[in-house]
């Protein structure tokens, strides 16, 4: 089988892989649902070393990153990389009715997994109405 020298699509591959190293922060997928007293999110990172997952909370302001370290083996003809390196970073606003002391993670699988606990004031409750035999007189104006 011939191979024909194709100018533009090297010239691609090269710039590749010299802007991989300074490329942005990629995002990551996320899944984001409430299920009952507590919000789920669960983000796909593939190949991540779990040592390098970062999950705060600053304020009101929910932060991962993560990072994925490319395959640098020396003296080896690539003939596709697609799965390169680099930082992950996401980034979510919490809103009042979040308990984020209670703010667990795991990883497992390439899936990292935030439970963000709903907080006790924004819990649903049942209001009691008392009943008197002493009716309030109404406010004549």
């Amino acid at each position: 089988m011939a191979m024909t020298l194709d100018p533009i699509s090297q010239l691609d591959r090269f710039a590749a892989s010299v802007l991989d190293s300074v490329r942005a922060p990629r995002p990551m997928p996320v899944d984001l649902f409430r299920d009952g007293d507590r919000y789920m999110m669960v983000a796909d990172l593939p190949g991540i070393d779990p040592g390098s997952i970062d999950v705060d909370v600053d304020g009101g302001q929910l932060t991962i990153r993560a990072q994925r370290t490319a395959d640098s083996r020396e003296g080896v003809r690539w003939l596709a990389r697609e799965r390169g390196g680099g930082h992950f970073l996401r980034q979510f606003t919490l809103g009042e009715g979040v308990d984020l002391d209670g703010i667990t993670a795991s990883y497992d699988s390439g899936v990292l997994s935030v439970i963000i606990p709903v907080s006790e004031r924004a819990k649903p409750r049942k209001i009691t109405v008392d009943s008197t035999t002493d009716h309030p007189q109404p406010i004549n104006a």
